[in-house]
C-alpha cells in the first residue's frame, strides 16, 4: 500500500488513487479541479470560490477554520486535502482518526511545486501536475530578478483590526520578494504579527500593499491610510495573485509585472 508524507511530517496510506475528496484549502480545491478531478471532488469550504462552476456545484463543508465534520462524514472521503496555516490544527487531528488527511505546508514557490507533484501522485494525476509544474515555473521565469538594495521596501496588510501584516516565512513574503519588494515586517515578529498604527509607520516603507483577502480592502481603506501615512505610496492588490499556492499560479507573474510599473511610476 503506497504511504504518502505530507508537508508537515504526517503519513499516510492510499490503497488506490484517492476517488472522494474533500479539500478545505480554497487555491487546492481550484488545483484539483484544474487536475480534471472534477468527480472525484466531493467536498469544498465556501471559501472555495474559483471556479464558479465548483463552487456552484460541489457540497461545502463549513469555512477553512470551522469546519462541518457532519457533512464530511457524509461524504466519506477517501483522502482530505488540508493545510498547516489555514486550518485549525483541533480538526485535522480529529478528522486523521477517520480519514487520510494530506497536509500541505506551504511558505515558497518550490513547495508550493513540491505540494503539487505530490497531490497528483495520490490522484493519478502525475502527467497533469508535471504540465502545471511546468507551466507554473515558465510562467516565473519571464520575471527579471530585483537586487535586493534596488528592492523598494513593503508592509503588506491582511487584516483591518486589529492591523495584521504578512511576516517573514511565508508564502506571501516570498511572492513580494519574487515580485520586486523587500518586505519591511520583522522577521521576530511571527508569520502574520499585529501592529499599530505607530508601529507601522516606524517601519517606514515605500510601499503599503493593501491586499483583497482575507480582508477586502477597499478604496476608501486605501484613502484612509493615504492620508495616515503621506510618504508611503498605498496601493490595493489582488490577494489570490500574493497568497494562493495552486493552479493561479501561472496567473501571478504577468500580474506581479503589472504591480511593479505601478510602483516604479511611483519612485519617479
Amino acid at each position: 500500500m503506497p504511504t504518502y508524507t505530507d508537508q508537515t511530517g504526517h503519513s499516510i496510506e492510499l490503497n488506490a488513487p484517492a476517488r472522494r475528496i474533500v479539500s478545505v484549502v480554497p487555491s487546492q480545491s481550484e488545483l484539483l479541479w484544474d487536475l480534471n478531478l472534477r468527480d472525484e471532488l466531493a467536498g469544498i469550504t465556501k471559501f472555495c470560490i474559483h471556479p464558479e462552476d465548483m463552487f456552484r456545484s460541489k457540497t461545502r463543508v463549513g469555512g477553512t477554520k470551522v469546519l462541518n465534520m457532519d457533512t464530511i462524514d457524509s461524504l466519506q472521503p477517501d483522502l482530505i486535502l488540508a493545510n498547516k496555516e489555514e486550518n485549525e490544527k483541533i480538526q485535522i487531528e480529529a478528522l486523521r482518526e477517520k480519514y487520510p488527511v494530506w497536509t500541505s505546508d506551504v511558505r515558497d514557490l518550490p513547495s508550493s511545486l513540491e505540494m503539487l507533484v505530490e497531490v497528483g501522485k495520490m490522484t493519478d494525476r502525475l502527467d497533469a501536475a508535471y504540465e502545471w509544474v511546468g507551466k507554473i515555473s515558465d510562467a516565473f521565469a519571464v520575471l527579471p530578478s530585483v537586487p535586493l538594495a534596488q528592492q523598494p521596501s513593503a508592509a503588506y496588510l491582511i487584516w483591518h483590526n486589529p492591523v495584521m501584516l504578512a511576516g517573514a516565512d511565508t508564502f506571501i513574503d516570498d511572492m513580494l520578494f519574487r515580485c520586486g519588494f523587500r518586505n519591511v515586517c520583522p522577521a521576530n515578529q511571527g508569520h502574520y504579527p499585529s501592529v499599530t498604527t505607530e508601529g507601522l509607520k516606524a517601519l517606514k516603507p515605500d510601499f503599503l500593499l493593501l491586499s483583497s483577502e482575507p480582508y477586502p480592502f477597499k478604496e476608501k481603506h486605501k484613502e484612509a491610510w493615504q492620508e495616515r501615512m503621506p510618504g508611503t505610496q498605498v496601493i490595493l492588490v489582488d490577494g489570490e495573485l500574493f497568497s494562493w499556492y495552486g493552479s493561479r499560479l501561472a496567473k501571478a507573474p504577468e500580474y506581479f509585472l503589472e504591480v511593479r510599473k505601478a510602483f516604479v511610476a511611483g519612485l519617479r
